[in-house]
């Protein structure tokens, strides 16, 4: 049972959302070269901590850290850790807040330094499935239609959508009915209504789509080692064209008043 939120609660959810988009360009600020893992979740947790609210992901269902922070061929769920990050590598940062008894969820897939022309286009693919799976979040469609906007578009340019892991409801909780998978077929699954709030998240490989759990239980990996790209964003249902409640301009246009 999927029950859409008021419009007070998407107010407050609203507030995380931006919260979120905010901790995510801080964290983009200090990617680099020779920058651990451990010091962008040093900074994210900082900054969520400094505005009243408390990183989700800690402690989450045991998870260790504020970040779920995941380098190249790691899909999802990475642990921050002393590894000193790379020219050419990409690292996906997933962020969760909690802020008055609501969840935000966004994530963001940075380069680091100067990346190959393939990493670059996966980058930019995955991005831009995002954006056309969100046109499809309108009231009336289906799920099916959201991954199969995200599926037709990735798989176009020769890269595999993940199986394993999806998009998901949110709310009071970080993980609610109904989960939003990146493939699918148009008119299928649930419907969706106005005011149902949900993540969508492509997680788009280079190369093919299996992936393996690793040892520690967390961390998602291609199996082919291949690169990986990951972008989040949370999304209000409509009816016409959706609310996006989260946002990459914090990230992408740094310069720009808000």
């Amino acid at each position: 049972m999927v029950r859409p939120k008021t419009e007070e609660e998407i107010a407050l959810m609203r507030e995380n959302a931006i919260l979120v988009s905010k901790t995510l360009a801080e964290v983009g600020k200090v990617v680099a070269p020779g920058v651990t893992t451990l010091e962008l979740n040093r900074v994210a947790e900082t900054y969520i901590r400094d505005h009243g609210a408390i990183p989700s992901f800690l402690g989450y269902e045991g998870f260790p850290a504020a970040l779920c922070i995941s380098v190249n061929d790691v899909v999802v769920h990475g642990f921050p850790s002393d590894y000193v990050l790379k020219e050419g590598d990409i690292v996906s940062v997933d962020c969760g807040t909690l802020y008055k008894g609501y969840n935000g969820d966004s994530a963001y897939t940075f380069p680091v330094g100067e990346v190959d022309a393939e990493t670059r286009k996966l980058l930019d693919v995955t991005k831009e499935s995002l954006y056309r799976g969100i046109e499809k979040a309108v009231d009336g469609n289906r799920i099916g239609d959201i991954g199969h906007a995200v599926q037709s578009y990735a798989e176009s340019f020769g890269f595999s959508v993940v199986r394993e892991l999806e998009g998901h409801g949110i709310g009071r909780q970080m993980h609610e009915n109904p989960g939003v998978p990146n493939y699918g077929r148009p008119g299928k699954g649930p419907k969706l209504v106005s005011g149902m709030t949900i993540c969508i998240e492509p997680m788009i490989n280079a190369g093919v789509r299996n992936v393996y759990l690793a040892k520690n239980g967390w961390a998602v990996h291609t199996a082919d080692h291949r690169k990986s790209a990951h972008f989040e964003l949370t999304v209000v249902v409509r009816k016409g064209v959706p609310e996006v409640l989260s946002t990459f301009d914090f990230i992408e246009k740094p310069d720009v008043e808000f």
